[in-house]
């Protein structure tokens, strides 16, 4: 039996890698899900295509979710196609950008990176709690970052996961009342796009290596353990940050 079905979900930043696998993990489930993406319309529709080969049902919605008026949009388009009752948001979207040091950091590249990681979720909440009641669960996209400070020229991104732990702790008191769960993932050395783009194949051959596991995670495993926390499975699991890294970092 499906665990989610009849569910309506929202997922920010689902046209690749960890936000495609969640879309698609939810959507086996029965949920209905809301594929948000920025500039990728192209792999939105890939994560809708693998979607409705299966028989799933979703749309995407092009939404910067560092913007207010983008995320009315988002949510607008939500109602619209699904009703005025979301049960699962997953806070996805986020990115490195670059690796600076102190001394290379600037106001800009400081707004980009705090906007897009930790802005989004609070805003993206914000909007979307009302839509939400009883028996609804929020899952937010943290990082082992948020854990040991991250890799070099790392520490805004770092700091941005750090912000969204401690937010995800803030909200399960707060919305935990109302029967929302709030909690986030914390994934390690995932083999994505965002790896490819900014960690060298020297650097990820030697966190495998340290990883008791001897390799990187997939996408489809953080996946696996957003679609738990989004089922009544975990109807008692409130307020934690789950690490995902293979047994590499651990609190």
């Amino acid at each position: 039996m499906s665990k989610l079905k009849g569910k309506v979900a929202v997922v920010t930043g689902g046209s690749r890698d960890i936000g495609r696998a969640i879309s698609v993990g939810l959507a086996k489930e029965g949920a209905k899900v809301v594929v948000n993406y920025y500039s990728s319309e192209a792999g939105a529709q890939e994560t809708l295509s693998e979607i409705k080969a299966f028989g799933g049902e979703a749309i995407a919605v092009q939404a910067d979710v560092s913007n207010l008026k983008d995320i009315q949009h988002m949510k607008d388009k939500t109602v619209e196609a699904f009703g005025e009752k979301v049960d699962i948001l997953v806070n996805n979207a986020g990115g490195l950008f670059a690796r600076k040091t102190l001394q290379e950091l600037d106001e800009s590249f400081y707004d980009l990176v705090m906007n897009v990681n930790f802005k989004a979720t609070v805003f993206v909440m914000q909007a979307f709690e009302p839509l939400m009641g009883k028996g609804a669960s929020i899952i937010n996209l943290s990082s082992q970052a948020a854990r040991d400070g991250g890799g070099g020229g790392s520490s805004l991104y770092a700091s941005s996961k750090g912000a969204v732990t401690t937010f995800t702790r803030s909200m399960s008191k707060e919305l935990g009342p109302k029967g929302i769960r709030v909690n986030a993932v914390c994934p390690g050395l995932i083999g994505t796009k965002f790896h490819d783009d900014f960690t060298t194949d020297e650097v990820r051959k030697m966190v495998a290596a340290k990883t008791p596991l001897r390799r990187e995670g997939a996408a489809e495993e953080v996946a696996d353990l957003v679609v738990y926390l989004a089922s009544e499975q975990s109807s008692f699991v409130n307020g934690a940050n789950f690490d995902i890294n293979g047994g590499l970092a651990f609190s």
